[in-house]
Parts: structure tokens; C-alpha cells; sequence
């Protein structure tokens, strides 16, 4: 398909509707046949900057659906299951005990919920064998990039004592799992067994995680003593900074508490669909009114379609009318979004399409909870409403993925750029710029040794859980492999950067006492420069280097 520019531009829309390698699978949208057939060849430059503020657009939709719908139900998922992020008080009201669910919380559901924009963009990427190198780009972009972009720019905010031993495991099963990864490209494909191996080196993470973390506990005395230098940083609720999920006031007055039997359904539905705090409004800058209005629009339909539970409030953030109207929408929006709505459009017998059959029996539930409920109240079966909340934000965070996929594709068409060099700039940065806000807003709120470990706990879990599951999901018993075949050299650089900034981490870090200062960010932000030159000139076949 990379070939449509080379010929005239009277025969660019011919040659992309009768080329099968054009055709981008999934999606709603068909960007090749927009730029090349919708748009006339005088208009392209008009096409591409439509195409990357849409670009733009989905990052801020796939931003808000992690952030105020996907992490709060997940977060409300593993209070329910009894995986609460916090020690527990001991009987009799003693001291803080520490649980063992602390650190499996961080390093399972935290780290899903953080990471669920990288890993579905991986998925969806590995999906298409013409899109896997975009997987690649952004996993080992995104991996240099917050290692020494992110990490640097905490040091230099804030010096601080990095914790030695957390920050040893995690760099050596970072660097385990790039080498894995290195040979598996080399090999040219990854079979079962090492798909599984991803997932299980991820359990095995997780599991010496928990281990350590209770030796540790156990040679403190099993209290929650302050953290030494070598210990993670596990806060107190009274510490910890202020949460970033749907209900931290960001809506403002659709979440107080309801006034008992006093609101009246209407009004009370209409309040909770105002993704608008106007007394916040007033008192903000223009620039984040600007944002705000761009964002306006994702969270009223987020609003609509997905629920939000909240175990930190006593109404558990139940709101009856539109609570009863998502038992509705967001059953409609999984079939109309899974596989790009062939799931909901299917018809039942040629007669009846799926997303009827849905409608109907969701409307009658619907009608049944919302006369078996009370305004005032939640019913005891509300903490389903967080499983239905998570999985109506996984499918809008797969939708929009899947379109930041083919976009991103088109754009490498149209510009003759790789996979590998669009996965490591644009969709690496793209999935990395929240983390790296959070990351430095943390690290100046006075908790840069939280910041630094989020740096390479977050990201062991893209790569293994993105590659392992993005590769599984994509075999079956007819082909029990998939081919990852490297589109280009850059991928060698990519791997070498990664691998280099783990081992002078690895050496430097330790050499400094673990006494991590500015001299240390500017040596990795100007190690991130020096390799986005070198990556870019490989690209433009200024370097060359031999591939294996």
C-alpha cells in the first residue's frame, strides 16, 4: 500500500480500493478512502491536519476513560473483592497492619488501570501483522521514553533517595523482559509457549512483589513504619495525594450526597449528566477552560453509557435514573462497538438485528430496577454495576484504540514513514504524556520515590502483559504462532536505546548510593535526545545499519 504515492494522483483512489493490503481492519472509519478518495490530491494537507487534531482528540478520549471511568470501577472492583491499596486498622483499634493485597493491588489492578491505553493499543496493533511493528515502536518507545524522559525530569524536580531494592527487581525484570522480547524479534515470531511465558514471568512478578514486601514487613515488626531508603513507599490514607478518578471534584455537584427523598428523579438525572463544577469553572484559567471544553463532549457520553461506582461515598455514588438508563446504553454500546458493531448489526434469522434483541431486554430490566429501587438508597446488587462500568470502559477504550491504530497506519502511508518510528514517537508519547504529568505533579507534591518506582512498575506490565496478550489473543489452534516480522532497522536501535539506558541506570544508580540528583536527569533527558536523532536519522536511511 506504501506504493500509492509513487503514482499519479488520478489513480491514488483506484489503487487504494482495489489493493487488499490497503484495507484497515476494524474501525468505523475508512482514513485511507477519506485522504485519498473523499479528499481531492490539492486538499491532502487540509486532510492531514483534520487527521491529527482527530489524533489528538483520541488521546483525550482514551485519557478520560482510563482516568475517570476505567480506574475508578476497577478500583471499586478490588474493594469489593477485598484488595484494599491500604494497611487495615487491627482489632481493638490498634496500629496499621499491613496486608498482603497492598502491593498486589498496585501491581495488578493499579497497573491495569494505568496501563490499559498501552496495552489495548498493543492488542489492537498486534492484531494486523501490517500494524505490529507500531506494538513494538510504543512498547520499547515508550519504555525508553519514561526511563529517562520521565525519570530524569523527576530528579530534577525533586533529588530524592531512590528505594534500592524495589528498584533492583524492577529493573532486572525490566531488562529480562526487553531481552526477551529482543530475541523473540529476532527469531522472527513467538509461539505459545512463550506468549504464556510473558504472562507467567508477569505472575511471577507480581508474586515477588508480595514476597519481599512481606519479609520486609516481617523484619520492620509488621508495623507501618515510615520507609527507609531502600523501602517503596506505601502512604497512609493521611499522605497519600489527592486521587485523579471521576468523583475527586472534578464533576463537582452531580456527586453529593442526595438530599432524602427530596430530588426529584428529573432533577437528580439531569445534575449527574453535567460533566460542568461552574463554581470550578470561574475560578480556572482560560487554558484549562479550553481543555475543558474539548473534554466536554467525551464526558457527557462516557456519562451516559458507563456507570461509576464509588465505595468512598455513601450513596456509593448511586444515582437511580441514570443508573437505570446505563443498564441500557452500555449493554448496547459492547455490541455495537465489539468488532466495529458486526456483533450488533448481525441479524437474528435475516429478520431481527442483535442490538434490537438487546434494547428490548435491557429496557425491561431497566423498568424492573428502576421500580424495585429508591432515590435515597442503593440496592445491594450495586457493586455490579462497577463490573458492567469496567467492561462498557474497556469497549471505549478498545474503540478508540483501534481507530488511534488505523490512523496512525494511514499517516505512515501517507508519509512514508514506518510503523516502528510512528509507535515510538507519536502513539508512545500519546500513551506516556499522563503518566508523565502525574509523575512530576507527584514527584513536586513531595513524593518523587512513589513517581520514580510508578516509572518501571507501569511499564514491565505494558510490555510483558501488552506483548503476552496482545500474541495470544491473535492465535489459534490452526496457527499457534504469530509473526513478528521487523519493518524496519529502527527496531534494533529501539531495543539497543532501551537496553543501554537499563544497564547505566543499573550501574549508575547504585554508583550514587542511590542518591539521585539533576546531574543524573540531565544525563538520561540528553540520552533521550541524542537517541530520538539517531532514530530519526536511521529512519531517513542517513544512518544505515545492518540488519540481522
Amino acid at each position: 500500500c506504501w506504493e500509492v504515492r509513487k503514482h499519479n494522483s488520478s489513480e491514488w483512489c483506484h489503487f487504494i480500493r482495489s489493493n487488499p493490503d490497503c484495507r484497515l481492519d476494524g474501525g468505523f472509519l475508512d482514513y485511507l478512502d477519506g485522504v485519498f478518495c473523499v479528499f481531492p490530491p490539492r486538499l491532502l494537507p487540509l486532510a492531514v491536519t483534520l487527521y491529527a487534531l482527530w489524533l489528538l482528540y483520541l488521546f483525550i478520549i482514551l485519557g478520560v476513560t482510563a482516568e475517570k471511568f476505567f480506574c475508578p470501577n476497577l478500583s471499586a472492583i478490588s474493594t469489593n473483592l477485598r484488595l484494599s491499596h491500604n494497611g487495615h486498622t487491627a482489632p481493638g483499634g490498634g496500629h496499621h497492619v499491613f496486608s498482603l493485597t497492598s502491593p498486589f493491588h498496585g501491581v495488578t489492578f493499579l497497573a491495569f488501570g494505568n496501563g490499559a491505553p498501552d496495552v489495548f493499543s498493543a492488542v489492537v496493533a498486534f492484531s494486523d501483522p501490517r500494524t505490529a511493528g507500531l506494538a513494538i515502536g510504543a512498547i520499547f518507545g515508550a519504555g525508553v521514553f519514561v526511563t529517562t524522559v520521565v525519570a530524569g525530569g523527576i530528579a530534577l524536580v525533586k533529588p530524592f533517595t531512590a528505594a534500592s531494592r524495589p528498584f533492583l527487581r524492577d529493573v532486572i525484570f525490566y531488562m529480562v523482559a526487553v531481552f526477551l522480547t529482543f530475541v523473540v524479534l529476532y527469531v522472527g515470531r513467538i509461539r505459545l509457549g512463550e506468549a504464556l511465558g510473558y504472562l507467567g514471568l508477569y505472575v511471577f512478578y507480581v508474586l515477588t512483589v508480595v514476597l519481599c514486601t512481606w519479609i520486609h514487613r516481617r523484619q520492620r515488626g509488621d508495623g507501618l513504619a515510615p520507609p527507609g531508603p531502600w523501602e517503596p513507599e506505601m502512604p497512609t490514607d493521611e499522605e497519600e495525594p489527592e486521587p485523579s478518578g471521576t468523583n475527586s471534584g472534578d464533576y463537582g455537584d452531580e456527586y453529593r450526597p442526595l438530599l432524602p427523598s427530596q430530588e426529584p428523579s428529573l432533577r437528580i438525572l439531569t445534575t449527574a449528566l453535567s460533566p460542568l463544577d461552574y463554581r470550578k469553572w470561574r475560578r480556572k484559567p482560560w487554558y484549562w477552560r479550553l481543555f475543558k471544553a474539548f473534554k466536554v463532549p467525551v464526558e457527557l457520553v462516557l456519562l451516559l453509557t458507563v456507570p461509576v461506582v464509588d465505595p468512598d461515598k455513601d450513596d456509593l455514588n448511586w444515582k437511580r435514573p441514570l443508573n437505570c438508563l446505563h443498564v441500557l446504553t452500555s449493554p448496547l454500546l459492547c455490541v455495537l462497538t465489539l468488532k466495529s458493531g458486526a456483533y450488533g448489526l448481525y441479524q437474528i434469522q435475516g429478520i431481527f438485528p442483535v442490538w434490537g434483541l438487546v434494547t428490548l431486554v435491557a429496557s425491561a430490566l431497566a423498568v424492573i430496577i428502576f421500580i424495585t429501587t429508591s432515590n435515597e438508597e442503593p440496592p445491594k446488587y450495586h457493586c455490579v454495576f462497577a463490573f458492567l462500568g469496567f467492561l462498557a470502559s474497556a469497549m471505549w477504550i478498545n474503540a478508540a484504540a483501534t481507530e488511534l491504530v488505523n490512523i496512525l497506519r494511514t499517516l505512515g502511508i501517507i508519509f512514508q514513514l514506518s510503523n516502528t518510528v510512528l509507535g515510538l514517537t507519536l502513539l508512545a508519547w500519546g500513551n506516556s504524556i499522563g503518566d508523565t504529568f502525574s509523575d512530576l505533579t507527584m514527584a513536586r507534591q513531595g513524593y518523587p520515590r512513589m513517581a520514580f518506582s510508578a516509572c518501571f512498575g507501569g511499564i514491565i506490565f505494558n510490555i510483558l502483559v501488552g506483548v503476552g496478550l496482545g500474541c495470544l489473543l491473535q492465535m489459534s489452534s490452526s496457527q499457534p504462532l504469530v509473526k513478528l516480522e521487523p519493518d524496519s532497522p529502527l527496531v534494533w536501535v529501539l531495543a539497543g536505546a532501551l537496553g543501554l539506558s537499563l544497564v547505566f541506570s543499573l550501574v549508575t544508580v547504585p554508583a550514587q548510593c542511590f542518591q539521585l540528583g539533576k546531574a543524573y536527569g540531565l544525563c538520561l533527558i540528553s540520552y533521550y535526545l541524542v537517541f530520538l536523532c539517531v532514530a530519526l536519522l536511521t529512519e531517513f536511511r542517513v544512518i544505515h545499519f545492518s540488519t540481522p
